[in-house]
């Protein structure tokens, strides 16, 4: 039964390789920022498959805190990037 969130688990890692490939040598910011947004989701995921994997249900808790954190820095960074600072006088 545990066999299958396991792959899972190991597709979504390689699939977070990819994806920082895309961050370090990205075209541009844009991308770079989707790209670690792209990151921080399967980081979510991950958690919470990992959570089912050693039967410790608190990391979902963990993995909701780190979405937060992870949306709040994405605009935080999109109103740095459109503005070119983050609070206006």
């Amino acid at each position: 039964m545990i066999l299958p969130f396991v792959a899972v688990g190991i597709l979504i890692g390689f699939t977070i390789l990819i994806s920082s490939y895309r961050m370090i040598f990205g075209p541009g910011t844009f991308n770079r920022i989707a790209a670690a947004n792209v990151i921080g989701t399967k980081a979510i995921v991950l958690l919470i498959v990992a959570s089912y994997i050693i039967e410790r249900p608190h990391f979902v808790d963990i993995a909701l805190m780190y979405a937060v954190l992870s949306f709040i820095g994405t605009i935080i960074i999109a109103k740095y990037m459109e503005r070119g600072e983050l609070c206006s006088p």
